[in-house]
Parts: C-alpha cells; structure tokens; sequence
C-alpha cells in the first residue's frame, strides 16, 4: 500500500513532497519526491486526558466520530464507570474499545470514590488499583484527585502511586488551584500532569515546576483562551484535552478544533502538532506512530493546514475514515448498571421551618467553569417550607445516593436561571449518584423519579412536559451511536435553555455540583460540603 503527499514531518519539522509505503501495518518506507498531490499528511491527533462516559456513548461509539476529526486515540480516565460497578468497569471499557479500529489507552482509576466522603458504588483500594496497574491495556495511573491525601501523605493513596512508579507508569494529576509548598509536594509525590489549571498564572507555575500542562476545552470548563500562550512559551510541556465532552460537542468537532483556533492565532505548526500528538506520545509513551519509518501507520491526511478539512484518517495501516465515513461494522454490546430503585417522596426533600427567613449556603456555579464559589443569601419560607427563590436565581437541589436506600441531601444553588420547572441527571460526578435541581420540590420529584424509572440518564421537565435520556450503560452511556444520543441530547438542552438556563452547559454544569475535590461549596450525598476544610458543613450559616 503506498500513499502520496506532503508529508509533515513533526520529529525533523518539515515538510516534503513524498510517498509512503506500509505492510503489515507499518510504514516501511519514506520516499521524498520532486511532486507530490497537493494534500497534508501529518500524525493523527491525541487527546491527552479524556473521560470516555461523558460523551455518553461507548468507546466504540466514540471512535466512529473521533476519527473524523483526525483523532487516533485517547488518554481515557475511566473513573467514571469505576465508580459505578469497580473494577469491572473498566475491564468493560478496554474490551468495547478493543471492538474497533481505534487507539484507546486506558488508566487505573486512582480514586474511586474520590474521596472519604464520597458513597460511590464500588471502591478500588490499593490492591485493586496494583491490579489494573499490572495488566498491560492499562498506560498510566489516572488523575490523582485528592491532592489533600498526597500532600500528607495519606497511606492508601501513596501506595497507589508507589505501585504506579514500581511498573513505571505515569501518575496524572488534578489539583485546581494549588500553588506554593502544598504543589510542590505534590509535584515531587511523582505526580505529572494537570488539566485543572484555568489561569495562566497558575498554569506558568506548575510548568515552571515541571509539570505538564493539558490545555482543556471540554463541555463546561473552557481553558484554551486563558492558557494558549503556552503554546508558544513552552511547546515540550503542553498538550491538548477534551477532559469532558458531551455528545453534541464531540459531534462539532474535538482536538482538531485546538489546532485550528492555535493556527488562526499564529502559533508556529509543529508547535501546535507536538501539543496535538507528539507530547502525549512521548510522555504516556504510546504505542502510536509519528510518521516515522518503521512507526505504525498511524497518520491523517488533511487539504490544507489552515482548516484542517479531513479526508482521511488511517489507525494500523488501515484506512479507517473516507468518504465522510467510518469503515468498520457497529460492534454489539450488552449493557452494565448498578442501581437499588425506589420511590422518592416529597417528604424525603423538603426543608421544613418556623421561622420566616434564613440566611443559608449557597453554591454559585459560574458559566464555562467547574469550579463553584460559597455564597450566603437570606430565603424565606413559604407556607413553612424553604424551597428556593427564583427572583433570586436560588433554586433547590438535591443529590439521592442512587446505589443505597439513604435520605436524599438537600442544598441551594445559584446561577442556572430556571424559571420554572427541573433538571437532573445520574451523571453526577464522581459516585454518579442522582442529582437534580429546580424552582419547586413537585417538578424535582418528577425529574428523580424518572431517574429511577429508567436507571439513570438525564431529565428535564417543565412541571407540564418531560423529556428524557435513558443512559442503560451504568446510568452514563448510551448504546446508540453518538449522533443519536447527541439528538436527544440536545433537545433536553434546549428545554433547559427554554425554562430558562443561561449556562452554556446547563447538564454538564449541574454534574460537577459533586464534585468535592472542586473548590469551593459542593453538594455530596451527605449534604453541603466546604472543600476549602475538606469537610461537610451546614446548609444554614446561621
């Protein structure tokens, strides 16, 4: 098989016209020719960090629209599933994803649940985590989120990343925010990424450390204008990542949509492409190829370098994206939960008082960002209840503990606009039980029990209409195809818009309200919880 081009060659940065033989799934021979078509032949895009099950679809799923935007592979977390069903999970994944053509490099979660407060369905201790470590579909230790455990050095936690450095694997890290001693503490644990930094100030100072830097632009956190800089400053340190990526904006595009917005900025081509594909290559040390001889034929062809206008995209020398089109046959597949059903009564989320106003804890959510702040607001009761206050923009939310029969945790939230009617969703970061939030307790009801009805997905309803998203794959993934799941998805965004959210991802927004590794104010399902104490606090700040 040959195939001819200019080939961009990111490991001498140049480009020439040539010719490419490949057998046996490598390129065996590299001709440079006097001319060539005018068509661009570079390494396949990587994305250095991505959670899989936010894109709500399989990997196999996946990869049919991954490819067609030049990516080859993914540095998958899959933290998610594991804190549903364990370790079985995860196995599920590398299996789904070993049914199609497509690069998938799975970690071992290291925090599942992420942290002690967290009720998850499973638990990975140190041995578990040995486990996957050992087995070789797994690449690195994934995202290390409780920075509080590494910076003093909690047993399990240093024992996980003590298994990760005896295989010699990578240990990613997440550590939003941490600056000074504390990061380099952190640092020297053996951490060596982040994707969490979302200034550049911050960001300068864990490169300046040493730290790899993974400019995200996912769904909710958008981080590629504040740190592209970095591109230019520090070329061998950076890389590009989704982190989380719904449906509908995975069907837009993916790190593709990097490179261009770098290019269109004027940041020099092979620094642009190493952050796309060389850096993770090398850091994760992936078995990809570089469009090297001998390499595997992992590679894209594009016409031009300015829009990127995909025309083929090639994984193991076989021709995997053409036409506007996958190759490969859809793949079967049987799906896994973990999910105790129930009813939920109005009675289970009601706050009920006596007195006619309170000053309370208020979560403020911002738009574009994972991270939320700690607000108070004074709420009145009405007819003795405490339900929200829509002038105010404050609306009720609650979090179920979706594997245990438990009382629901109740707190307020501010920031996603509804005027009526409720959201929710089992997709609530990292246990994934159900969360939901609205303008009244009967619409919020409606939107946690349909959750239970279907065993997880996402829900909306405006107290007339409801609309939802069943997600059968432990309450996070569909088995359709990415472009019907974006479908439906899109329509339960709409909704939300309609009722009155103003978030550019109101669903994604409202799944990292648990997360409580995020500063500042988070809801877990035993209540508010203060990340700056690391401990849970109360609702009223009286």
């Amino acid at each position: 098989m040959q195939i001819k081009g200019q080939i961009v060659d990111i490991i001498a940065r140049k480009i020439f016209p040539g010719q490419i033989e490949i057998h046996n799934k490598r390129i065996v021979r590299i001709d440079v020719l006097d001319h060539a078509p005018d068509r661009f032949i570079l390494p396949g895009f990587i994305d250095s960090h991505v959670h899989i099950e936010s894109s709500m679809v399989l990997p196999s799923r996946f990869a049919e629209v991954a490819v067609s935007h030049g990516t080859v592979g993914v540095v998958s977390d899959p933290h998610e599933i594991a804190n549903v069903v364990g370790k079985e999970g995860v196995y599920f994944m590398i299996a789904d994803g070993k049914k199609v053509p497509f690069h998938f490099f799975f970690g071992a979660p290291s925090c599942v649940p992420a942290t002690a407060f967290d009720h998850a369905g499973a638990i990975l201790g140190p041995d578990d985590v040995k486990e996957l470590l050992l087995q070789k579909d797994i690449y690195f230790l994934s995202e290390m989120m409780n920075f509080p455990g590494v910076i003093y050095g909690q047993e399990d936690v240093m024992k996980k990343i003590e298994y990760a450095r005896q295989v010699n694997k990578p240990v990613d890290g997440h550590a939003p925010g941490l600056s000074g001693d504390d990061l380099v503490q952190y640092l020297n644990a053996g951490i060596s990424t982040d994707h969490e930094a979302y200034s550049l100030e911050e960001a300068l100072e864990k490169i300046i450390l040493g730290m790899f830097i993974q400019i995200r632009e996912g769904s909710a956190a958008l981080n590629f204008n504040a740190l592209h800089p970095l591109i230019g400053k520090y070329p061998d340190q950076v890389m590009f990542c989704t982190d989380d990526c719904h449906p509908n904006d995975l069907m837009k595009g993916h790190i593709n949509k990097m490179v261009i917005k770098a290019i269109e900025l004027g940041y020099h081509l092979f620094d642009v492409l190493q952050a796309a594909s060389f850096n993770p290559v090398m850091h994760y040390q992936l078995p990809i190829g570089m469009l090297q001889q001998n390499d595997f034929a992992d590679f894209i062809v594009v016409e031009s370098l300015k829009d990127f206008h995909l025309l083929e995209t090639w994984i193991r020398g076989e021709r995997v994206f053409e036409n506007n089109s996958f190759t490969w046959k859809r793949p079967e597949v049987t799906a896994i939960n973990n999910f105790s059903f129930r009813t939920i009564n109005k009675g289970d989320i009601e706050i009920r008082s006596r007195e006619k106003t309170h000053s309370i804890r208020v979560i403020q959510v911002l738009n574009n960002e994972i991270i939320t702040k700690s607000i108070t607001e004074n709420i009145s009761a009405v007819n003795g209840r405490i339900e929200g206050d829509t002038a105010k923009d404050v609306l009720k939310v609650v979090m179920v503990n979706r594997y245990a029969d438990k009382k629901p945790a109740v707190g307020f939230v501010k920031g996603f606009g509804l005027k009526k009617g409720a959201i929710g969703s089992s997709i609530a970061h990292d246990s994934h039980n159900l969360i939901a939030l609205g303008t009244n307790d009967e619409a919020i009801l409606e939107v946690l029990n349909s959750l239970m009805n279907t065993g997880g997905g996402i829900a909306v309803t405006s107290g007339h209409q409801g609309l939802s998203l069943p997600l059968a794959v432990a309450g996070l993934m569909s088995i359709d195809s990415v472009a019907e799941t974006a479908d439906k998805y899109e329509k339960l965004d709409q909704m939300a818009h309609h009722l009155g959210s103003q978030l550019q991802a109101p669903f994604m927004t409202l799944a990292f309200l648990s997360l409580l590794v995020i500063p500042e104010l988070k809801i877990g399902d035993d209540g508010l919880f203060d990340v700056s104490k690391f401990s849970y606090t109360s609702l009223f700040d009286e």
